[in-house]
């Protein structure tokens, strides 16, 4: 019996060392295409959720409960050639809020900018010294921004080295010469302006916000609601800073649409001068989000 409870114990732990980062559930709407092939599609999600949730993405060792939870939803829009399709993809990720039941977004991004051809049954394997198909490129691309937005939430640019790899993965990315991928587009929905953004020195500010927020912040609020209520609205200075620097950067709408809805939330017990400061700083980081700031009173 003790050498039973000793193999479970010892299988146990090799699952927990083995765990991979992300917990991902991935979907693909065919509902645009006429006859869409379902055993296409059928084999197509089988191979991304493998890349998605077996492949290695980082050197650390993460528990099964501390996966990170994420989806993936690719809107298939139309068959450009055979096997060949023009898509968009929604990428979400979440982490939970210390010492308590909330969960708080970190990701809710729109990719409108997805080409990739697939045939039934091919694998899809990444490599990070070789990058030579876009849907490989597209997924690993996502899995760090998502590894990365995670880690700085939780430690002082602790997503540096994993938003450096998805940089890596742009920039390799050129070679597929495909859209998504075009340097300094100026879209708010474009691939290397995501990695670049987050990469770049003049986002240092967005960093400090993102783990200000969330560390210092949200997960402060379950003991003690005031203090972190100020200190999210104290880390907002850091999110000016970005403002002031690049007004138009790409992580700053990573911020609103993540944000805007969770901090009028979190506002609602602030004092009148904080709602006030809060509202005109949002105001002019998010002029597009006006219809939801203003209900800040």
């Amino acid at each position: 019996m003790r050498f039973v409870a000793c193999l479970f114990i010892f299988f146990s732990l090799c699952c927990a060392v083995q765990a991979q980062e992300l917990n991902a559930r991935l979907t693909i709407n065919t509902q645009k295409l006429s006859t869409p092939n379902k055993e296409l599609f059928s084999s197509l999600e089988t191979n991304i959720n493998q890349l998605l949730n077996e492949q290695k993405w980082t050197d650390l060792t993460y528990g099964k409960n501390e996966r990170i939870d994420c989806s993936v939803a690719i809107i298939v829009n139309e068959m450009t050639d055979q096997n060949s399709f023009s898509a968009e993809i929604q990428v979400a990720s979440r982490r939970p809020v210390y010492n308590s039941s909330y969960i708080t977004s970190l990701l809710n991004f729109r990719d409108t900018q997805f080409a990739f051809s697939y045939i039934q049954g091919q694998s899809l394997y990444y490599n990070s010294m070789n990058i030579d198909n876009n849907i490989v490129a597209v997924i690993a691309f996502y899995a760090y921004v998502i590894i990365g937005l995670d880690a700085d939430s939780f430690s002082p640019n602790g997503g540096r080295p994993y938003f450096a790899k998805a940089m890596e993965i742009a920039n390799m990315a050129q070679s597929l010469n495909t859209k998504g991928w075009e340097p300094f587009s100026g879209k708010n929905n474009n691939r290397y302006d995501l990695a670049m953004g987050l990469t770049e020195e003049s986002s240092a500010s967005f960093h400090s916000f993102w783990y200000n927020y969330h560390r210092m912040g949200l997960d402060e609020m379950a003991a003690n609601p005031s203090r972190g209520r100020i200190r999210i609205i104290e880390s907002l200075s850091d999110l000016q800073k970005l403002h002031e620097a690049r007004p138009s950067s790409i992580v700053t709408a990573v911020v609103g649409e993540s944000k805007v809805d969770e901090l009028m939330k979190i506002c609602v017990q602030a004092t009148d001068e904080e709602k006030n400061g809060v509202k005109k700083l949002l105001s002019q980081v998010f002029p597009t989000k006006n219809y939801i700031i203003n209900q800040l009173k």
